[in-house]
């Protein structure tokens, strides 16, 4: 799932100084970033993502079952596989409750948005993931749906920031220049893919 930069926690563990190792327990534990565990200089960058190990640090919602993540998804260059689990989960297709793995490209997208924002609120994601089988359906309901959608290729999501206008969040998607951005104003939503860069 993931390349060669991907390491397991005891290789993660031998690269870092011991402050940047204090600092990635403190934000993982649980899956669930802890400030009042975090040094002070990394508290005061907590509400932008940033931790003082150079932590990655994602916050959202699936609107349609609840379920959410919240923590530290990449340190430097280096992916969690722990947080990919969890993100893969809560970015499945609910309908058939398939789970496939999101590209990494796509959440480091969603962090640079997230921290364009400047809101400490999680992320609403509409949809993730999505089967074949769901995206023929939605395809028969909306002539929106693209017949080789890259969410069946666990590389886009469709969100929203309920404290921030969906146009204003597709200025700054578009801003990041890191793939794909669509607008879509009626159902109030931003779609974000890491194919090539484009918008519509």
């Amino acid at each position: 799932m993931f390349d060669d930069n991907t390491t397991t926690k005891n290789d993660l563990n031998k690269d870092m100084d011991r402050r940047s190792f204090l600092g990635l327990g403190a934000a993982t534990a649980g899956g669930i970033i802890l400030p009042s565990l975090i040094a002070p200089a990394a508290a005061a960058n907590f509400k932008s993502g940033i931790i003082s190990s150079g932590a990655r640090r994602l916050a959202f919602r699936n609107a349609h079952t609840g379920e959410s993540f919240s923590g530290v998804y990449r340190v430097g260059n280096k992916y969690l596989p722990d947080a990919f689990e969890q993100i893969n989960r809560v970015l499945r297709d609910f309908r058939t409750n398939q789970v496939h793995p999101i590209d990494r490209r796509v959440i480091d997208i969603m962090y640079s948005v997230y921290r364009k924002t400047g809101s400490n609120e999680p992320f609403e994601v509409l949809s993730g993931y999505r089967s074949p089988k769901t995206n023929n359906m939605l395809r028969k309901n909306s002539s929106g749906v693209a017949k080789k959608s890259l969410h069946m290729e666990g590389k886009a999501v469709d969100l929203r920031l309920d404290s921030f206008s969906t146009k204003r969040l597709r200025d700054l998607a578009i801003g990041v220049k890191g793939g794909g951005v669509g607008y879509y104003s009626r159902s109030d939503f931003v779609h974000l893919d890491c194919g090539d860069v484009r918008n519509w």
